[in-house]
């Protein structure tokens, strides 16, 4: 049952039912889901062109509403009446009753102001002190206050220098006074000539003002409007817990350079949702509204349903179509195969029965052709087998007998041949063997070269040497000569040396009766008192000179010791080195004598070096000779080798082919009985 299952599986039919049931499939899949998604693409391309106007034509209505209000700081600023009041009341030459009337009309033109427009909250003039005594505001506006964020919106509007400063939406106003959110408008009233006339102009608007400018945008069933700064936090939304947050949703570089003001992105939980945009043209802000994608592309969910529909009813038809193909085809291919198995099995009487004109048909009937004509071929076959068998068994005989010769003449050459090679290789010994001689006489002839040359040299350096010796034994007796001077100097100098201690004896002798002498003048010249005072100093002036001659003396008396000694130590040296030049002198001698004899001696080796020279080119010519003579032995040898060798070759080939024909005769003996017994399985 397995393999019945394996042979359907297997079968044409079923390979074509999978293909046309997956084809069929597959296309309907593809062509469904494709046109869904297609589906969804258009839809949201289309609500985001609707959404895109929509939201433009909101951003103009806002546009309008902020223009309105710049339109009107515009005219309070310009207003001559008002900055006539304002330049009163902060005047300190105007009167009480004058600065009271001006704050009254000031207050009535706010007030008026205010309630011509419901969506106002209030109308502010701030001082700049911010002090709330100091500013002016509509009635049932709240008092002014001056935190460190009111501070810095007030310096926004300082910065801005007479333009409309614009706030985001604050959930409780401006001073975070009010119960309800409002959006606030900033502009500095300037006086150049009167600076202290001027005010900050606050104008309040209600968050629901924006609302309901915005309440005709909508997009999708759960969209959201915003509005954002350029940093992407929230100045409007529906809810004001988010105001003043950044915008997880906000409008990156590459967004704001579409001409279509819309893309997609993802929310805080993850959904794809639809964004389109608009930039105002007052303030620096964008209008933003967003919502889910589903919204827009439920009704093309349908299509979902539509394609899985189509997708079953593809494949009931493509079963049916691959049941109709397995019937018409894989029924009788298996058939097919189950004759050409019977066929394989040696039965060549099996037909087939196909009676359609179709291929199947002619596959059939051209299978029946191809049974009778292997029948016909293996009849025939049979009888050629037998016929074959004969011959092989005849060459089989034959091819025995001419291996069993060639196996004798292998042997035989194979004999030769070793022969020649023993005696090439004996020749080629002797040869290599005169070559060895040949070099070692090359070398002996090299080496008397060398040493002809090399006694000759050691002869041109006994010369030098002889010379050089006797240059060294006149030099030694110039040296000895010079010894015999210094020690001649050296006494002389020893004389002198006596003859200075002789002469600084009485110069000591002087010096001490002049000291005493001076000791005596000092006595006297003290005894004389006042008169004497003369003679005191050139008593001390010449103790002092004859204390500086004993000291030069002493001075001159220790050089002359020490010279003294060095001339005594040179004499001893002098003295101890004659007796050594002496025997160098002797010994210079004898080596010059030597030198003479090695002289000679070199020239009688040079004379046997000659005569050894020429026996040694002697043997040279006999050993060229002998060389040429083994040469032409070897080359006879080496030709006879190759000779003897194509012999033996060309016999062991004989023989390999002998072997070969005896192996291929069997083997068609062999086949040739292989085939009659496979043609015997054939029901002819």
């Amino acid at each position: 049952m397995r393999r019945l299952r394996t042979y359907h599986f297997r079968s044409v039919g079923v390979k074509l039912f999978v293909i046309l049931f997956c084809t069929i499939v597959l296309l309907t899949s593809v062509l469904g889901l494709t046109s869904y998604y297609a589906a969804k693409g258009i839809i949201t391309d289309e609500v985001a062109t609707a959404s895109s106007q929509s939201a433009l034509q909101a951003a103009d209505k806002l546009d309008f509403l902020l223009a309105e209000y710049e339109a009107l700081s515009r005219q309070f600023a310009v207003d001559p009446v008002l900055k006539a009041d304002m330049e009163a009341v902060n005047s300190s030459g105007a009167t009480t009753v004058a600065k009271t009337a001006a704050e009254d009309r000031i207050r009535r033109k706010l007030d008026s102001v205010k309630g011509s427009d419901e969506r106002l909250f209030g109308i502010r003039l701030v001082a700049k002190s911010l002090v709330d005594a100091e500013s002016y505001k509509s009635t049932g506006t709240s008092s002014v206050r001056s935190d460190a964020g009111v501070l810095e919106r007030m310096k926004q509007i300082t910065d801005a220098k007479g333009n409309p400063v614009w706030f985001p939406v604050r959930p409780k106003g401006f001073f975070d006074a009010y119960s309800e959110s409002s959006l606030t408008m900033g502009r500095l009233l300037r006086n150049i000539q009167h600076p202290d006339a001027e005010y900050y102009m606050l104008i309040e608007i209600k968050g629901k003002a924006l609302a309901d400018v915005l309440s005709n945008l909508h997009i999708g069933l759960a969209g959201e409007i915003r509005i954002l700064t350029p940093e992407g936090d929230i100045v409007y939304g529906d809810d004001d817990a988010l105001l003043g947050q950044s915008s997880f949703i906000q409008i990156g570089a590459e967004q704001s350079k579409k001409e279509s003001h819309s893309f997609t992105a993802t929310d805080e939980q993850g959904d794809s949702q639809l964004i389109v945009y608009q930039p105002l043209s007052t303030a620096k802000w964008t209008l933003m509204g967003y919502a889910p994608v589903s919204d827009f592309t439920a009704s093309a969910g349908k299509l979902l349903y539509i394609t899985l529909s189509v997708v079953v009813a593809a494949a009931v038809i493509a079963v049916f179509i691959g049941y109709m193909l397995v019937r018409l085809i894989g029924r009788p291919l298996g058939k097919l195969a189950g004759l050409m198995e019977e066929g394989e099995k040696g039965n060549l009487q099996v037909r087939t029965r196909f009676k359609s004109q179709d291929e199947i048909g002619r596959l059939g009937q051209s299978f029946n052709n191809m049974m009778e004509q292997i029948s016909r071929l293996a009849a025939q076959s049979n009888r050629s087998a037998e016929e074959v068998l004969d011959t092989s068994e005849q060459l089989v005989a034959a091819s025995g007998t001419t291996s069993l010769h060639a196996r004798e003449v292998a042997v035989a050459t194979g004999e030769i041949a070793q022969g020649a090679v023993t005696l090439a290789a004996e020749a080629e010994k002797s040869n290599r063997n005169v070559e060895i001689m040949g070099g070692k006489m090359n070398e002996v002839a090299e080496m008397n070269t060398v040493l002809d040359s090399s006694a000759e040299s050691v002869i041109t350096v006994s010369n030098q040497g002889t010379e050089l010796m006797k240059l060294l034994v006149k030099q030694s007796e110039s040296t000895m000569d010079m010894m015999n001077l210094i020690q001649e100097n050296s006494t002389k100098l020893r004389e002198s040396t006596h003859l200075i201690r002789s002469i600084l004896h009485p110069m000591i002798a002087v010096n001490k009766q002049t000291n005493i002498l001076a000791l005596n003048a000092s006595i006297e010249a003290v005894r004389a008192g006042v008169a004497g005072r003369g003679f005191i100093v050139i008593a001390d002036e010449i103790r002092q000179l004859a204390n500086q001659s004993n000291q030069s003396i002493e001075s001159v008396s220790k050089i002359t010791e020490e010279i003294g000694q060095h001339i005594e130590e040179t004499a001893k040296v002098v003295n101890e080195a004659a007796p050594l030049f002496r025997e160098q002198i002797s010994s210079v001698r004898e080596s010059s004598t030597i030198f003479e004899s090695v002289k000679k001696e070199m020239e009688l080796f040079i004379g046997h070096i000659g005569h050894s020279s020429a026996s040694i080119l002697e043997l040279i010519e006999f050993q060229q000779r002998l060389g040429e003579s083994m040469a032409s032995v070897s080359s006879v040898v080496q030709q006879t080798n190759a000779s003897t060798q194509e012999v033996a070759s060309m016999s062991s080939q004989q023989f390999i082919v002998s072997e070969e024909l005896v192996a291929l005769s069997a083997k068609l003996e062999g086949l040739a009985e292989d085939l009659k017994q496979s043609l015997i399985s054939f029901h002819v």
